[in-house]
């Protein structure tokens, strides 16, 4: 599986766990500290898949990159 493909199944679960609403608890003593703990989460992936993409891109055009670093005929 490709880093592209990571993000973006990464960027689906994100979504798909976004919907869910934080309110259907009982409202326990740690109701809170779950929220937080699961817009942690979400967050970090959507972090993830934002490094994920970054990266992809940057892979796409290391090599043109290089290429412009290349002497050509011994300039």
């Amino acid at each position: 599986m490709s880093e592209q493909e990571r993000s973006q199944e990464r960027a689906q679960q994100q979504s798909q766990n976004t919907g869910r609403g934080f309110g259907s608890g009982a409202g326990g003593p740690h109701a809170g500290q779950e929220q937080v703990q699961r817009q942690t989460q979400e967050s970090d992936a959507a972090f993830d898949a934002l490094l994920d993409q970054i990266d992809a891109v940057l892979e796409t055009n290391a090599e043109e990159y290089v290429r412009s670093f290349v002497q050509k005929g011994g300039q």
